[in-house]
């Protein structure tokens, strides 16, 4: 483990920090799928502080940058589906922003997983497509024609060209980098102006995550941080991106999903699990806000 960090938003040290949640790491529970998206909850977490400058919450003894890409390349890859549910989802919410672009010509998405999203893009007319994915089984899970989009390893700046995008996207990823700030700053100078930096984030004072507590799925290991509305608007304004814009996101799933999710006992679990396939109802979809959140940034036209 690295020394303590201070916040990864606003920088504030650990006297302006304190304690959100204590560590709760079983290193014999640690598995392929620790690591993966969309997995069933572990329920497990490094120690997490909450920052009483910008209201983040953060593990502040984080793994090493090393570390994590290597956890992440191993990952186990298993939600297909839920993948194009997601990129459904997100295309949606993202048609007010896509509408005001002055360029529909190239787009990047950092996390891409199977590159679900970057096809629903090429339906919104954007012709060089981009995606980012550490996780080799993701990229192999993914369709042959999406395999020429995507780059597997960490998104590095440099190995793209300054303003050249038209949008950015990092949709449940934010939460997964030691360096949120340098992400967030890496777009802004990686768009043309005009562009838009678009992520999608947990929010922790989301009325489901306070209700569920240490039982919330987003308290998880793999989070590095956990944003509230306030701590991902502060992070896209203090980097220098125009109308911002924090709104509500609301998912839309199978019920299968929903219900691994939920933190019911396993033979609870199990038994409507069951139910549900017998009387067909496991795949229908169910639209619910779980407390997610779209945040969406413009790069100024005028840099000056």
């Amino acid at each position: 483990m690295s020394s303590k960090r201070c916040c990864p938003v606003c920088g504030a040290g650990s006297l302006h920090a304190r304690s959100f949640l204590g560590s709760n790491v079983d290193p014999q529970r640690l598995d392929q799928f620790s690591y993966a998206s969309r997995k069933t909850p572990e329920y497990m977490n490094l120690n997490l502080v909450q920052c009483l400058k910008c209201d983040l919450v953060y593990a502040d003894e984080p793994p090493s940058q090393d570390d994590l890409a290597h956890a992440y390349h191993l990952a186990d890859y298993d939600s297909a589906e839920e993948a194009d549910d997601a990129a459904a989802t997100y295309i949606r919410a993202m048609q007010p922003l896509l509408a005001a672009l002055p360029m529909r010509e190239s787009a990047l998405e950092i996390g891409t997983g199977t590159g679900a999203l970057l096809d629903r893009l090429a339906h919104q007319g954007f012709t060089k497509l981009v995606g980012v994915e550490p996780s080799a089984a993701a990229i192999d899970a993914a369709p042959p024609h999406r395999r020429p989009w995507i780059r597997q390893g960490v998104f590095e700046e440099q190995d793209f060209e300054p303003e050249s995008f038209d949008l950015i996207c990092c949709f449940m990823t934010m939460e997964h980098v030691l360096d949120p700030k340098v992400i967030a700053a890496a777009a802004l100078r990686l768009l043309r102006p005009g562009g838009a930096f678009v992520t999608v984030t947990h929010d922790y004072r989301g009325r489901l995550n306070r209700l569920l507590g240490r039982r919330s799925p987003i308290i998880d290991i793999e989070h590095m941080q956990l944003f509230s509305d306030s701590s991902i608007r502060i992070l896209f304004e203090t980097t220098g991106y125009s109308n911002v814009r924090v709104e509500r996101l609301i998912n839309r799933y199978a019920f299968r999903y929903w219900w691994r999710l939920a933190p019911a006992p396993g033979p609870i679990k199990r038994a409507v699990a069951k139910s549900a396939e017998v009387v067909r109802f496991d795949r229908v979809k169910l639209g619910v806000d779980v407390g997610n959140a779209i945040t969406s940034g413009v790069k100024p036209t005028d840099s000056t």
